[in-house]
């Protein structure tokens, strides 16, 4: 089976069309069709991105591909007769334009959608895959690219689509009309093709279309060949999908061509002045969403790509740079004609708790330590400030935190009489809820507990050390300010009461009752 794939990778170097064959003076001209769907038959779970991956792919052939939007064509939740029609109207125009002298015809045809191993599900109505096959296959173009990411069911990181049944594969014909044909698949043998929350896409097109822009020039002609972008398309997707709970996805190349040269799908270069790049430091990845945090993605650059410049269109982007323990923010501008380097200096470094309160899959969960001082006011008149540390593990989750602590503190009693001081060793557990600001969090909780309290005196009388236990609950607000290299300095404070049997002096017996202190936590916590 590796055998065969590298035969088929090392194939695909010397892959063969028409434009590459054709004289110098030979006009290529460009066609396309792309589908989306997130419908499928009654009972398929709904995709939350099939459509979008279909805009996704539009937007770069008509930016970068050289295809003209007057012949490209964005089908988006349409119904079997739209796209049957679009596809034959699509052929017919195809072969107006093969007629011409001197001209060479690349046509692309992409999926997004459910599909199982009889037919592609655009809605309640299926589309058989022979028909679809043929639609493409019979066309007149000098070279057919037939892109298929067909999908599943899933959750979290979903499996994209429905019922667990076997994947198609496209199958064909050893001799084919034209110059040939090239059919790319998201997955192979009974793998299902996954999306993700985290990138809003599938990963199969995401990796795609990320290497069209740039990332998967191997060569850095400036150009991305149709054997560039899908041996990027695959390391991407095996890599990324090998730490998803499904289990990593093998996406397949199968290509029929004659002549020799590379087939080229997108030219950098050549759209330069109006498009903005983006520079990467190497080492580390990076994620490029449009306009906020909250945007599509737009590109992806791979730790291990050698390639770090990606070509956008001018305007706003969020970045996101992974490292090993943190992750780096911030917003750039991408200029029309310009070059911007990406560097640590222009991004913020990020907490693992704010990573996790975002959501989005980035992280499920931050935890660490934390330690500091803690002040008490007293819990009878006469006492004085009970002073002491306390030392603690946060364990910080989308909409919750939870925070076991050990605390103890000492204050001290002295009136005409004796003198006295009071221990107190506690032990609570907080839940609170975060929101995050530049640099701070604020943050609101309640607190349960246990204290054991013990008093000893100093007096020339007679007074036994006494010993009682706690319970206590209380109601907090504070706040985090993020300090370098994953520390914090959290200040917390609130409002306790404590219930307690209290005796009175020269009596063994006494009452339940409560009293209410006021509770200052100042400390140091490391998020992991």
């Amino acid at each position: 089976m590796i055998r065969r794939r590298r035969a088929a990778l090392a194939g695909a170097c010397g892959l063969a069309v028409a434009a590459s064959a054709a004289p110098a003076e030979a006009r290529i001209e460009r066609f396309a069709v792309l589908i989306g769907n997130n419908a499928g038959e009654k009972g398929e779970v709904e995709l939350r991105y099939a459509e979008d991956d279909a805009s996704k792919m539009y937007d770069v052939l008509k930016d970068l591909g050289g295809f003209p939007p007057a012949n490209l064509v964005l089908l988006r939740s349409e119904g079997v007769e739209t796209v049957r029609r679009t596809l034959i109207t699509m052929n017919d125009r195809v072969r107006a334009a093969i007629s011409s002298p001197d001209t060479d015809v690349l046509y692309l045809v992409y999926y997004s959608g459910h599909a199982d191993a009889n037919a592609l599900h655009l809605g309640p109505t299926p589309l058989s895959l022979t028909e679809f096959e043929q639609l493409v296959r019979g066309s007149a173009a000098s070279a057919r690219l037939l892109i298929v990411d067909s999908c599943r069911s899933g959750a979290l990181t979903r499996v994209k689509g429905g019922s667990s049944a076997p994947p198609f594969v496209i199958k064909l014909d050893q001799r084919l009309a034209g110059q040939g044909m090239v059919t790319l698949t998201s997955s192979s043998g009974n793998e299902d093709a996954q999306e993700s929350d985290e990138l809003k896409g599938s990963f199969f097109t995401h990796a795609l279309v990320s290497g069209l822009l740039g990332t998967a020039d191997a060569d850095r002609d400036g150009a991305v060949s149709l054997e560039e972008a899908y041996r990027h398309a695959y390391e991407s997707t095996l890599r990324a999908t090998s730490r998803t709970w499904a289990g990593a996805q093998h996406p397949t190349f199968r290509y029929d061509l004659r002549g020799q040269g590379k087939l080229v799908l997108t030219e950098l270069p050549v759209h330069a002045s109006l498009r903005g790049m983006l520079r990467f430091p190497a080492g580390r990845a990076y994620l490029v969403m449009r306009d906020s945090s909250e945007g599509a993605v737009v590109a992806e650059v791979g730790a291990s790509d050698a390639t770090r410049t990606v070509s956008l269109r001018p305007g706003r982007y969020f970045v996101r740079g992974r490292g090993p323990d943190f992750l780096l923010e911030g917003s750039v501008e991408a200029g029309a004609g310009e070059t911007m380097d990406v560097g640590d200096e222009r991004l913020s470094r990020v907490m693992f708790a704010r990573l996790v309160r975002k959501g989005g899959g980035v992280r499920e969960v931050a935890h660490g330590p934390v330690a500091g001082y803690q002040l008490r006011t007293p819990l009878v008149p006469g006492d004085s400030l009970c002073h002491g540390g306390f030392v603690g593990y946060g364990i910080e989750l989308q909409h919750l935190g939870v925070a076991p602590r050990l605390s103890a503190c000492r204050s001290a009693f002295q009136n005409e009489h004796l003198e006295a001081s009071d221990d107190e060793l506690g032990l609570d557990v907080r839940l609170s809820r975060s929101w995050d600001l530049p640099v701070i969090s604020l943050g609101v909780g309640v607190d349960v507990g246990l204290a054991v309290m013990r008093q000893r005196f100093e007096t020339a009388g007679r007074a036994p050390d006494r010993h009682g236990l706690a319970g206590t609950f209380g109601v907090d607000t504070g706040v985090n300010i993020d300090l370098a290299e994953g520390f914090y300095l959290g200040v917390e404070a609130a409002a306790q009461t404590y219930v307690f049997k209290q005796q009175r002096a020269g009596s063994d017996e006494g009452e339940v009752g409560a009293a209410v202190a006021m509770r200052l936590r100042v400390g140091v916590g490391m998020s992991l």
